[in-house]
């Protein structure tokens, strides 16, 4: 194992501790506000002392650990220790440290504790991806937070359908991306890239109703039979981040299929779509153009589902 290394990133908010507390210490809102994480979720514990389980991108490869996280909301820190750490990480440990500042403004201090399994060329690797991820979260913390991002500038819904089929064919569907240019006619192309525990890189076109296609990527996590979710990582001009999920329940008549949606609005979205639009229009237009497209893959697979069912009998 590598010697430990210490780092420390800093940034200042202008908001109140309390609001930027607030962020740090809930995970469940961190893919949607920090760029490198997929997915995040307390599998355990309270607002005090918790176990989470994260996926996030470093050095563009797929990472998961599950942490121990001690929060403390008197003394304005959250101090976290990597139980399952992802190779080449031996240890990982840290602390997201706040001070209030004159003025209304917040301190952050992110620390880092760390080892490598092997050498110092390990060592190195996870140092780059350290730096390139504290740099990214503290900046999008401070945005988040100043342009007040966490109010109307987040977008969350979710639409739901009823398929008189078995939970297993409901899900198939829908974790066969690489099938949906044959099965959706809103969907032209999609390259999919399945790595090993769920993992799936996809790139995909997708056609609106006046014609004109956009080219999204996203990651993919797969729970078999149960769930998937995912994160955009080339959004539309007026999204920021784009996460959401797709979630399969049975039900006494079949298989209820959701599909959950958590959009953050550019700051500058009348620049894409013009100064007299309005965010109660954005937030209008982003939800039609998403249901619209969740709606399509839902009722497509319910056909696709009951079509079998029905050949079967």
């Amino acid at each position: 194992m590598s010697r430990t290394k210490h780092t420390q990133h800093s940034t200042t908010i202008a908001a109140a501790p309390a609001v930027v507390y607030d962020l740090v210490a809930d995970v469940s809102r961190w893919p949607a506000l920090f760029p490198p994480t997929i997915h995040a979720e307390r599998v355990s514990g309270d607002d005090t002392d918790e176990r989470i389980r994260l996926w996030a991108l470093a050095n563009d490869e797929v990472r998961t650990w599950s942490s121990h996280r001690r929060l403390d909301r008197a003394a304005l820190r959250v101090e976290f220790r990597q139980e399952t750490p992802s190779n080449p990480v031996a240890a990982m440990s840290g602390a997201w440290c706040l001070e209030p500042l004159p003025g209304d403004r917040t301190s952050v201090v992110l620390t880092h504790d760390f080892s490598a399994v092997g050498d110092e060329r390990n060592l190195a690797l996870i140092d780059q991806a350290v730096d390139t991820n504290s740099t990214r979260e503290l900046e999008a913390l401070r945005l988040a937070v100043e342009q007040r991002l966490q109010d109307r500038m987040v977008l969350s819904f979710s639409d739901d359908v009823l398929v008189d089929g078995p939970v297993e064919a409901v899900y198939e569907f829908v974790e066969r991306s690489d099938a949906w240019p044959e099965r959706l006619p809103h969907v032209p192309r999609l390259d999919l890239r399945e790595e090993p525990d769920g993992v799936q890189f996809m790139v995909m076109d997708t056609r609106a109703d006046d014609g004109a296609t956009h080219t999204t990527e996203s990651v993919r996590i797969c729970f078999p039979g149960d769930r998937i979710v995912y994160k955009q990582r080339k959004t539309p001009p007026i999204m920021s981040a784009h996460v959401g999920s797709w979630t399969f329940r049975r039900s006494g008549r079949g298989t209820v299929v959701s599909a959950a949606h958590t959009v953050v609005i550019r700051p500058d979205w009348r620049e894409v779509l013009g100064h007299d639009t309005t965010i109660d229009d954005v937030r209008a237009r982003i939800r039609a153009a998403l249901s619209a497209n969740s709606a399509t893959t839902m009722r497509c697979a319910k056909d696709h589902v009951e079509r079998l069912a029905a050949s079967a009998d």
